[in-house]
């Protein structure tokens, strides 16, 4: 296979290359938590910059639940013209435009003023951040059957609105994600005990999906390879939760790892061997590429050129690029002509490992709304000052949120 052939999908569609750009959290809602005029601008740049699969940032099954005060959130056909119009933007250019869909589960910041929920009430241990992540209330069974039912519903309204297909985020510690860690997930009813039950609710929401659908509409899943935690999802469990998805119909697997806990998918985490390079989960996703037979993603630190076609040579489908594109978001256009550029930002020389992801993330969202305002981006950005800023402009975001959430 070589990086710019196409991928035909099981569904029978073709995405033109193997370069996807994978989510990032943009945080550029507008008064109505719909997608906004920053947001356009920015995958205008993703579109017309050569990726041929582009996925959304996180979009909320849930108004109450949030990643962050800027998040987009597609419950009901309200705003449904904004994402139609999202829709066309992404698809330019012959991309498939993906609509990552989420809920945080426990990791909703407190700032918000929102109840959070998760599989059990287990705090999130972020040591001196821990504070600013309330502990959650153990979700019900109807809680359980109404998040099913969220994420089914905004595939549909996803559908509708013109996307090529959505991606349900099971991975980086997310509520999916945290129903499928031992380390959050201590139920003891059928959602709960062996990987099985903590398994049921993903399982359960693709077939729902799948079902609700049309077939040439994408349906992908992303996962851990691991949590990089003692005791939490592992690679073996990872593996056989594959093997289940196998005959559900889903169109991809994206394989990331980590959680806010543990932010191995921002290139720090607990096991430091596997991330010492580009591509920090390839070993794995070659692993998992045997058992799955459906194409594979892998996320996590590509930059290079070099190293995108070791991804494509070693087997797996397709690889995932984030901060590099957020940096250069035609870099696939650049790669194509021959030239071979390799953004990359300033190291965190942080010790607090949720500092320093924070920072990190800080420093992306940076580059992301300098193309949201037509400008250059600008990878030398401080990380601390990214984060400052980052961080005032989530208060303001906050205060506006709340005031929406209270009409609701």
């Amino acid at each position: 296979m070589a990086l710019f052939s196409t991928l035909v999908l099981p569904n029978g569609n073709e995405i033109k290359n193997r370069i996807g750009k994978a989510a990032m959290e943009e945080n550029m809602a507008d008064a109505d938590q719909a997608p906004s005029e920053q947001l356009y601008r920015l995958y205008d740049s993703w579109a017309k910059g050569g990726s041929g699969l582009i996925i959304s940032g996180n979009v909320m099954v849930d108004g109450r639940a949030m990643t962050g005060p800027g998040g987009v959130v597609l419950e009901d056909e309200s705003q449904l013209d904004k994402f139609t119009r999202w829709a066309k933007i992404g698809t330019q250019n012959g991309a498939q435009f993906w609509m990552q869909i989420n809920h945080p589960g426990r990791q909703m910041p407190g700032s918000l003023g929102q109840e959070a929920i998760a599989p059990s009430a287990v705090a999130l241990d972020l040591g001196a951040q821990s504070g600013r992540f309330p502990t959650p209330r153990a979700m019900t069974a109807e809680d359980i059957a109404d998040i099913q039912r969220r994420f089914t519903n905004t595939a549909v309204l996803a559908q509708k609105a013109g996307f090529s297909g959505v991606q349900i985020h099971a991975a980086h510690g997310y509520l999916l994600s945290q129903f499928l860690s031992p380390l959050v997930n201590k139920r003891e009813d059928e959602w709960g005990g062996s990987l099985e039950n903590r398994a049921r609710l993903l399982i359960d929401i693709v077939k729902s999906v799948r079902a609700e659908v049309r077939l040439d509409f994408a349906v992908a899943v992303k996962i851990n390879s691991a949590d990089f935690q003692r005791g939490g999802f592992s690679e073996d469990d990872a593996r056989q939760v594959v093997q289940w998805l196998n005959p559900l119909g889903v169109d991809l697997i994206e394989l990331s790892g980590g959680s806010y806990e543990a932010p191995a998918m921002m290139g720090k985490a607990r096991d430091e061997r596997s991330l010492a390079r580009e591509a920090y989960f390839l070993d794995f996703a070659t692993e998992v590429r045997k058992v799955a037979t459906m194409p594979v993603m892998v996320t996590g630190g590509v930059r290079r050129i070099e190293v995108a076609n070791t991804v494509i040579d070693s087997g797996v489908d397709m690889v995932g690029i984030a901060t590099a594109l957020a940096i250069c978001p035609d870099l696939p256009k650049c790669w194509k002509a021959g030239e071979t550029p390799v953004p990359v930002m300033r190291p965190v020389k942080l010790k607090d490992k949720a500092l320093a992801s924070a920072a990190q993330m800080s420093a992306v969202r940076f580059q992301m709304a300098k193309l949201s305002k037509g400008k250059r981006t600008n990878p030398n950005v401080w990380p601390i000052y990214a984060l400052v800023t980052s961080e005032l402009e989530a208060k303001s975001r906050a205060k506006r949120y709340r005031s929406w959430a209270a009409t609701k």
